[in-house]
Order: structure tokens, then C-alpha cells, then sequence
């Protein structure tokens, strides 16, 4: 949705001929009218109630940390597959006044009792399933510290105005759509190994498009959360509903663990692309180093000469990629535990060197990778008309996490632990190895290629974006960016391209649709695999118009954009 008002330069022509003096006027007004902030915002999400919720807060005043705070809840009771408040993710912020960009990492934390063999038998063998599907597989949640940290210090609006939409919709129910009847059905073994999971996510018959989905026990739990502050989530009555149930079931999350969580705030990480500047998360995401690292690497050529998705073109990419994805798996973890060496890979002599190599079809040599991460997380992209700018990525894992629910509370709990190294040297389902640098260790954080980003131009947000979509993540906000930048798409145009993904190990090119004289050329390089990729959610500020998409590559998504 856009709505606008009748430009002055348009008035203007209107009254020439019969009011030179209105012209004159007008003509001041808008000379005068350059300078005046336009009252613009926009919301993209992943599912249509949140945006709404969101798009709710700025119209009643609210800044993009509110309506950020208000979605994240929303989506925890709308988007159950992906939204939480028993997980955890990184957010970007852009704040106008001070012309500061921050991050905020409110991922999950491996519990203390946590060690490096807890998923492997006696003779070493990683046990299938016991890091996604068991007691053991969660880490301590941060998202209810991240958006209570980012409500006080930079909101506006009391949180627990934010939180009601999101206790009503829980309580009162939503309506599904076929998309999500079919999904929880498809995950209705997953639920039925947790008695409050398979009394909530599964019907006898099954869930059919237009039921209203209600869940009770989370707006319980919300309102205590919106009552009482993030104490009740980490030390109080909830705290200790979901501690005794680990310690009932097996588990080894305990209360002190909730009580000792603690967030992080990061500088970005940015970097410099042709005339724009890319500011994305730090360690333990491995999304801002391998996006600026690949955009150095592309900078060195003119990819606006090239056709778009060209067999020339996606070799660049690929080989970029590769590059990237090897460096991950070397360098890449959590930084207070494993030293990065952050300035070598963000350099832009350390990818030009890179792109000597590729010229002369250097092979990358190949190493160990840990990207061992779910593919079902959600994004939103908020921006409001003070300027200011959230970019959010946040998720359970794999989908609906592990399917566990702690009776009584209707959280449903991450399985994050699968993101570590179950073993080194271990392939995960997906044929990603895992690295020594990735082990589990407790209070740890497993490394991950969540990348909200903002792009800049002129120091002032110009593309907000992000994706789900795990390891794939890094790549498809990567051609985003491309898309707008050099090819000047607007976001539906860049939305409606195919992507490619590459990640150095399995030696696969995964690949969207493409011509199939162009399939067959790259197949005498590398195996393809045919797979849709993760959905973008983005937000394009240009002078005159202020545009956001959610991709249509799954349905409820929604974005709304006013510009006055």
C-alpha cells in the first residue's frame, strides 16, 4: 500500500497561467520543501497480521524500535514455525538523530552444564536426531532480553502496550491459512513427542485452511511477560515453569541459566561498495564479514556490463561465494571464544588478492565447514519517518524449533545446539561439515549466517533487507543488494529474479530457475541442485518514494509502505 499527496511541482502547472503569484509561491514551497523530512515508514514481514501490528504502531507515533518490539511478539504467536520467544537472533539498528548504527546479538546461549560430546555415544558416533529433537537440544532463549534491551533504550512506547496485540491474538485466535494448516500438519510427528506441543499444533483431522488457531497457555504466558517485565521470562513464575521441566524430562537448561543470560551489543560490521556503505551483524554471525568480503571481491568488476543472471555473471558469483564460504568455515565463530580476524577479511587488499586468484580460475582449496543451521527463520524490516531503521533476523532452528513446550507456558523451544559442531568433522543432514571451531562449550554461542543488513547512501538508510533461509541466507541478501545496486531493480523486479547459492562444501551449486541451455553449461562445472531459496523482506528508501516487498516465494508475507 502507498499513499501520497498531490506533488507542488504538479499544483504548480495547475495555476500558471491565471495565479502568478500562487506559482511564485509554490515554487518558494518547494525549493523550501527539499529540506523538510517527509513523514514516510514501512513494515515487511512474513506474515500479514504482524506487519499490520506493526505498521499500527507508526501510524500512532511509535519509532521502529516500537513497531520492532510489537512484531517480533506478534509473529512469536502468528509465524510459530519461525517467531519466538523461545529462541533468539541479531538486530540491526539505525538510529537518525545520532547517525549511529548498532547491533544487538540476543542469540541463544549453550547451557552451563553443555559440553562437547553430550550428542555422541560412548564410541563417539554422533547420535542421530538427539541435537534437533530431544531435551538436550536447546539453548538458553535471549529474544525476550533482546526486545525488552531494545524497548527501553530506544523505544518510545511502554512495552506492554506492544505486547497486548500479541496476548489478543493468542487468546482469541487467528485464522490460518492453507500454508500454515499444511505446514503444522507436516510436522505433526514432531509434536507428538511433547504432550503440550501435540494438544496445541495437532488436530485429529488435522488443520484445514480458515481455523482459528488459538493458543492459550503463550498469551498466558505474555501477559505475565507484559505484567511483570523480562524478570518473569528469566528468574520468574515462566523462568521456573520451563527450568522444572528440563529438570523433569532430562535436560540440562537450568534456572541459573536463565537468570545469567545476558545479550550483547556489537558494532556492526561494514564496509564500503562502489558509493554505498553495507553495515551488517558481527560475530558469532558470520553475515557481515561474508557479505562484505564478496562485495569486495565483486567490486573490482563492472557487473552492470554483464546480463543479469548471465552464465558470465553467476560464475563470478560463484566463485565470490566459494571464496567467502571457505574463509567462514577457517576463521568464523563465536568471538569470545575463537579470535577472528575480522580486519584481514573485510580488507579490500585481502579481496583483491581474491579476485587475482579467480582471474586466473584458481580453485579455492577446499576445508572443513560448520554451517550446520535450520533453514526456518523469519525477517522483518521496519523503517519509520524520523529515519530511523530496524533489521531483524531471529529464529528456533529448524521448524517450530524442537517441538517441545514446557507445560503450562506454550513456548516453543529452540533447537540451536544442532548449530555447533556435533562432533568435528561430522556432516549434518544437509552434508555440512562441522569445525573445531564450532565445538559446543557452555555459555557459548553457535556461529550463524543470520545477516540483517542496511545499505547507505549518503549516510542516510537507503535498502533495508534480510532473508531466512540458513547457510543460504548470506547468499540470497547478497543478490539483493546486487539486484538494487548495480542493476537498479526495484525490490518486486529483484524479488521475481533467480538466485543461485553456493557455500564452498557440499560442492553443489544450488540454483533457482533458469534457462536450460544455461542449466546445461554449468553442469559440466558442478552438480546442481534445483531448490527455492530463502524469501527476502525488504525496504527501499529512494527521494521520492518509499517502497517495501515481502517475497512471494511463500504466501502470508506482507509489506505496507506510506509516503506523505
Amino acid at each position: 500500500m502507498e499513499k501520497g499527496i498531490l506533488k507542488i511541482s504538479q499544483i504548480s502547472k495547475i495555476y500558471t497561467l491565471k495565479f502568478p503569484l500562487i506559482v511564485f509561491i509554490l515554487i518558494l514551497l518547494s525549493f523550501f520543501s527539499l529540506f523538510i523530512k517527509a513523514e514516510s515508514y514501512a513494515v515487511a514481514t512474513r506474515h500479514h497480521l504482524a506487519t499490520d501490528i506493526g505498521m499500527k504502531v507508526l501510524e500512532e507515533g511509535g519509532n521502529a524500535i516500537d513497531a520492532a518490539v510489537a512484531v517480533a511478539f506478534a509473529l512469536a504467536v502468528v509465524n510459530p514455525s519461525a517467531g519466538n520467544i523461545g529462541g533468539g537472533g541479531f538486530m540491526l539498528i539505525h538510529l537518525a538523530e545520532k547517525n549511529e548504527t548498532i547491533s544487538i546479538d540476543y542469540r541463544e546461549r549453550a547451557p552451563i552444564k553443555s559440553f562437547e560430546k553430550m550428542f555422541q555415544d560412548s564410541s563417539g558416533n554422533v547420535i542421530k536426531g538427539l541435537s534437533l529433537n530431544s531435551i538436550l537440544a536447546s539453548g538458553v532463549p535471549g529474544t525476550v532480553a533482546g526486545m525488552f534491551y531494545v524497548s527501553e533504550k530506544f523505544g518510545t512506547i511502554d512495552i506492554k502496550s506492544l505486547i497486548n496485540p500479541s496476548i489478543h491474538l493468542a487468546k482469541k485466535g487467528f485464522v490460518l491459512s492453507d500454508f500454515q494448516a499444511k505446514n503444522l500438519n507436516k510436522y505433526k510427528k514432531k509434536f507428538a513427542k511433547n504432550e503440550e506441543a501435540k494438544k496445541i499444533f495437532t488436530r485429529t483431522n488435522g488443520f484445514s485452511e480458515g481455523d482459528n488457531f488459538i493458543q492459550i497457555n503463550l498469551a498466558k504466558t505474555l501477559e505475565r511477560i507484559a505484567k511483570n517485565g523480562k524478570n518473569e521470562f528469566y528468574s520468574g513464575e515462566t523462568a521456573k515453569k520451563v527450568a522444572n521441566f528440563f529438570q523433569d524430562n532430562g535436560g540440562i537448561l537450568t534456572l541459573e541459566d536463565l537468570n545469567l543470560y545476558k545479550l550483547r551489543i556489537q558494532k556492526p560490521v561494514c564496509g564500503s561498495y562502489r558509493s554505498y556503505e553495507i553495515c551488517s551483524m558481527a560475530p558469532p554471525s558470520s553475515g557481515g564479514i561474508a557479505l562484505v568480503q564478496i562485495l569486495n571481491i565483486l567490486e573490482n568488476i563492472d557487473l552492470s556490463k554483464l546480463n543479469h543472471n548471465s552464465e558470465e555473471y553467476l560464475k563470478i558469483l560463484l566463485s565470490a561465494m566459494d571464496y567467502a564460504y571457505k574463509d567462514r568455515a577457517k576463521y568464523l565463530g563465536d568471538p569470545d571464544y575463537f579470535r577472528v580476524p575480522q580486519d584481514l577479511l573485510t580488507s579490500k587488499k585481502y579481496a583483491y588478492e581474491i579476485y587475482q586468484e579467480i582471474q586466473e580460475n584458481k580453485i579455492s582449496p577446499k576445508v572443513n565447514i560448520n554451517i550446520i543451521e535450520g533453514e526456518e527463520t523469519t525477517h522483518f524490516s521496519i523503517y519509520d519517518k524520523w529515519g530511523n531503521a530496524v533489521s531483524n533476523t531471529y529464529t528456533l532452528n529448524t521448524a517450530y524449533g524442537s517441538g517441545i513446550i514446557p507445560t503450562g507456558t506454550g513456548i516453543l523451544m529452540n533447537n540451536e545446539m544442532d548449530d555447533f559442531s556435533s562432533k568435528p568433522g561430522h556432516p549434518n543432514t544437509y552434508g555440512l561439515i562441522g569445525s573445531e571451531a564450532n565445538k559446543i562449550e557452555p555459555k557459548k554461542t553457535p556461529l550463524s549466517s543470520m545477516s540483517p543488513a542496511i545499505v547507505f547512501r549518503d549516510e542516510r538508510p537507503y535498502l533495508i533487507t534480510g532473508s531466512p533461509g540458513g547457510s543460504t541466507i548470506i547468499t540470497s541478501v547478497l543478490q539483493e543488494i546486487l539486484n538494487v545496486l548495480d542493476f537498479q531493480m526495484s525490490l518486486e523486479e529483484s524479488s521475481e529474479k533467480s538466485r543461485i547459492h553456493f557455500q564452498h562444501l557440499p560442492d553443489i551449486l544450488f540454483h533457482e530457475q533458469f534457462d536450460g541451455s544455461l542449466i546445461e553449461s554449468l553442469k559440466k562445472e558442478k552438480k546442481l541442485i534445483n531448490r527455492k531459496l530463502g524469501e527476502i523482506h525488504s525496504i527501499l528508501i529512494r527521494k521520492d518514494i518509499v517502497e517495501a516487498f515481502s517475497d512471494k516465494r511463500r504466501p502470508d508475507g506482507k509489506a505496507s509502505a506510506v509516503y506523505k
